[in-house]
């Protein structure tokens, strides 16, 4: 039988937002009072780590707006065990499985990788590889920031559906056969329309920031995440992207970490 402490060893979550008047599940309400993610719900209600109303949650259970929900303290002990990774990726990995013999960038969360100028004060442990996954994937043939995460809460933020974080992307590229000073002869109207009038996949794209860095180099912003987006956006306004670039992910930035090194997000970083 699972004993809980005292109550005033709690943390309750906050009542949901009166607009939500319908039930949900509770792992998807857990998850959109930023508690955790849905799957580590799952696992904190299997371990019999949150109640409702005072009483047990079961598994499937649903809540309304009125329903108090509470968290075990053992469970944000657990939490706080889990790591964020930061990767320069180089080109050549995949972001997430292996496929076509190419190697997913995890491979690379290794001590001999770790950087050297790391600020934090965390020590790699085998055990943070355990569910490290990433949060927002890279191409194969791009380079740059990477976030792999455990934390739920952190995947969330990055790539949930409703997510918001902003991503900025350094993308050299070419206008037909002009490789020098693009930016002189790409039409202003085109990039007009990388900021905001395209669509992929039969959905038209959120505005983005778009601006010249240099000749050849645009700098885009962006808030959401559809598969290989900058080079299709590209392709639609007749550019090539010969490379691309991810600086930074809401307020974290890549800055000095070399190519193929990592280190750990620090305490007081936030997307």
């Amino acid at each position: 039988m699972t004993h809980f402490p005292p109550p005033r060893f709690r943390r309750a979550a906050p009542p949901p937002s009166a607009a939500g008047d319908g039930l949900s599940r509770l792992n998807k309400r857990m998850a959109e009072l930023g508690l955790c993610s849905r799957r580590e719900a799952d696992d904190w209600i299997a371990q019999g780590w949150v109640r409702v109303n005072g009483r047990p949650a079961e598994m499937g259970v649903k809540v309304g707006p009125g329903d108090r929900i509470e968290v075990d303290p053992r469970a944000r002990g657990q939490q706080a065990q889990q790591v964020t990774i930061l990767l320069n990726k180089p080109v050549g990995y995949v972001s997430g499985q292996a496929e076509d013999g190419h190697q997913p960038a995890v491979t690379l969360i290794t001590p001999a990788n770790h950087w050297r100028e790391d600020p934090s004060r965390i020590r790699f442990a085998p055990q943070q590889l355990r569910g490290l996954a990433p949060a927002g994937r890279l191409d194969i043939d791009s380079v740059g920031l990477l976030v792999l995460t455990q934390d739920g809460r952190v995947a969330r933020t990055l790539i949930g559906e409703d997510g918001t974080t902003e991503k900025e992307y350094l993308v050299r590229v070419q206008y037909g056969d002009v490789a020098e000073n693009v930016q002189a002869a790409f039409p202003h109207g085109q990039l007009a329309r990388l900021r905001h009038g395209l669509s992929l996949d039969g959905r038209p794209l959120k505005p983005a920031r778009v601006d010249w860095q240099n000749p050849e180099q645009l700098r885009f912003v962006l808030t959401e995440g559809r598969k290989r987006q900058i080079r299709r956006m590209c392709e639609q306004v007749g550019l090539r992207v010969v490379g691309l670039k991810r600086i930074r992910m809401g307020g974290v930035v890549l800055g000095n970490l070399p190519a193929g090194q990592w280190r750990y997000l620090g305490p007081d970083e936030r997307f």
